[in-house]
């Protein structure tokens, strides 16, 4: 049994008798740790040789939620499956007289037989029936070298081979190969495109037409799955933006609650940024999908055929609409975002003039309330001069009876009396020396 070829990223040993550049006497700088992965990147997925003829099988299943583990699982179920490799991203593996390719993206897994056309099958249906994931396409291609002389009647040929009512076919690059599909999935699960090639076609040209047509028929399922997410969000948007609209007119209303005003403009904000992250990445992915269909579309270098359309435009007619809507969707979604955070801004200017205002009429209160409590301190500090003078004067009082009760000649009545315009001017003098003396203390050095 032949063993598995992998796609090495490690770094090769140094040759025998050779010196490793980077240890030899530093003539270059210390490798960065992603110097090597970085660069074998461009070799990680080499294109396929295929040799004429030869049927190619091609499954890929989406690869969340499954380990490599278990994909290695299943390959090593294989002969000539070797172990210690089925981890590595890329697989290759001689079936004897067969090869499978595995391939694993960052959303799905694609597995590729090429064979040669009939006889038994390299791989029986239990095991493509095992492959964990879920399944995304499953496309039969069949290449077979022919004339090409009359590309009419060679159009014709595959279309019988194809089937269908509505079929697609143009000749690709030069002319020296025709592909023709009807971009339908048959009863028994399979899609199917017939490709001739012309004679002596090298096994390296028939690789790259394979890949590119697989290419372009997965990455378009790929970019479609971003749409049955923009239909689901159509509904919810407009009962966003109508939302935001009754929104934005009560904020011109004065009579209207902020606080209810904030509430639901926060309640619409929080669904739209968990509309924006559950689909962000989907619609993300969606718009690079479509760019690989498209330049894999020029890549193929179609020539329309009489009286067939032309694989591309066939696609593009099909897959545009509903790019549109994903595109669209996600810009709506955008720009509803944009609109609520505008809408914010404005309720918040609105708070904070009201808040303003309250602070205004809060001060004007305060303001009002200290020239009330100074005519009052004034008062009470009149008052307090009345009632100090008279506890004064009433000692005065008692000091002349005293005096009189002595033998003193002295009248008590007329002293008091007397003593009043004294007694009122020393406390009013003394009531202004501390008031100066407060304020003094009051100011700063």
């Amino acid at each position: 049994m032949a063993a598995a070829r992998t796609h090495s990223m490690a770094r090769p040993a140094p040759k025998p008798g050779s010196a490793d550049p980077a240890a030899a006497g530093g003539a270059l700088p210390r490798d960065d740790a992603l110097r090597r992965e970085l660069h074998d990147e461009i070799h990680a997925r080499p294109a396929a040789r295929i040799a004429l003829p030869a049927r190619v099988r091609c499954v890929a299943v989406l690869n969340a939620g499954m380990s490599h583990a278990s994909e290695a699982h299943h390959v090593a179920q294989l002969p000539g499956a070797a172990a210690a490799s089925l981890a590595q991203p890329y697989l290759e593996l001689d079936l004897g007289g067969a090869a499978l390719r595995r391939e694993r993206h960052s959303e799905f897994t694609r597995y590729t037989l090429v064979a040669p056309p009939g006889g038994t099958p390299a791989l029986p249906p239990s095991w493509w029936a095992g492959i964990p994931g879920r399944l995304v396409a499953a496309i039969e291609l069949d290449l077979e070298p022919g004339d090409l002389a009359d590309a009419s009647a060679a159009c014709a040929a595959l279309r019988r081979r194809v089937g269908g009512d509505e079929v697609a076919a143009s000749l690709l690059g030069d002319g020296d190969a025709l592909a023709a599909t009807d971009f339908r999935v048959q009863p028994d699960g399979w899609e199917r495109i017939a490709v001739r090639c012309a004679e002596g076609t090298s096994a390296t040209r028939a690789g790259r037409i394979a890949q590119r047509l697989l290419e372009l028929e997965i990455y378009r399922l790929m970019a479609l799955r971003g749409l049955p997410a923009a239909k689901a969000l159509a509904a919810m948007l407009a009962e966003a933006e109508a939302e935001l609209a009754a929104i934005t007119a009560q904020t011109v209303d004065r009579h209207s609650a902020d606080a209810d005003l904030l509430a639901r403009l926060t309640a619409l904000a929080a669904r739209t940024e968990q509309a924006t992250a559950a689909n962000g990445y989907r619609f993300s992915a969606t718009a690079a999908y479509h760019a690989i269909v498209r330049q894999r579309i020029g890549e193929l270098r179609e020539r329309a055929l009489p009286g067939a359309q032309a694989l591309g435009v066939f696609m593009q007619r099909r897959l545009a609409p509903a790019m549109a809507t994903v595109a669209s969707t996600a810009e709506r979604l955008s720009a509803l975002s944009q609109r609520i955070e505008r809408a914010g801004a404005l309720l918040r200017t609105r708070v904070d003039i009201a808040t303003e205002a309250q602070n205004q009429q809060l001060l004007a209160r305060l303001t009002r309330g200290q020239q009330l409590q100074l005519r009052l301190q004034s008062t009470v500090e009149g008052l307090s001069i009345a009632a100090i003078s008279y506890y004064v004067v009433s000692l005065v009082l008692y000091g002349a009876k005293a005096a009189k009760a002595a033998g003193l000649s002295i009248e008590p009545e007329l002293a008091a009396g007397a003593s009043i315009p004294l007694v009122l001017w020393g406390v009013w003098r003394t009531v202004r020396r501390i008031h100066a003396r407060l304020h003094a203390g009051g100011k700063s050095p």
